[in-house]
């Protein structure tokens, strides 16, 4: 199985991508691994155009056969234990391509909300789309780690 983390926009932060980096090392060691960043649409006085845009975007790089997950506050939580499973669950329905994405700064349009197959949240908290990127990819790696019972995770 491959793991795709799909970003909009480029992460800023010299520290951000140092951690960024740390993780998505680590990860290669677990899994087929891939982050990427889609150049971000200019704001339109209208956020509804540009998530439109930004999705037209994102659904012309995915496959039929890739399981699209949208990171969104109105998604659904799960611990960190949870999250393992759901992903440890993919694996042995051998899906071959998860794609995690995070939208940019206006959220996700109706049009890859209909395509996603999962919707999840990492908090009830808002965070900016530049850092949940470090908690996303921290998460599954924690997941992987998890997932083989190694000594990452503390329960």
């Amino acid at each position: 199985m491959q793991i795709s983390v799909w970003a909009i926009g480029k992460t800023q932060d010299k520290y951000l991508r140092e951690g960024m980096e740390k993780y998505q090392m680590r990860l290669h060691h677990y899994t087929k691994w891939l982050y990427e960043e889609f150049k971000d649409v200019k704001p339109s006085s209208v956020s509804e155009e540009t998530t439109k845009r930004e999705a037209e975007m994102i659904l012309s790089r995915l496959r039929p056969e890739d399981f699209l997950i949208l990171l969104d506050e109105r998604g659904k939580e799960m611990t960190s234990k949870g999250f393992a499973d759901y992903i440890e669950r993919h694996q042995n329905q051998s899906t071959r391509h998860i794609v995690l994405l995070i939208g940019g700064a206006f959220g996700h349009h109706q049009i890859i909300r209909d395509r996603a197959q999962g919707l999840i949240s990492l908090s009830k908290m808002t965070f900016s789309h530049q850092m949940i990127r470090l908690f996303l990819l921290e998460q599954v790696y924690r997941a992987f780690t998890i997932i083989r019972n190694e000594k990452y995770h503390n329960e």
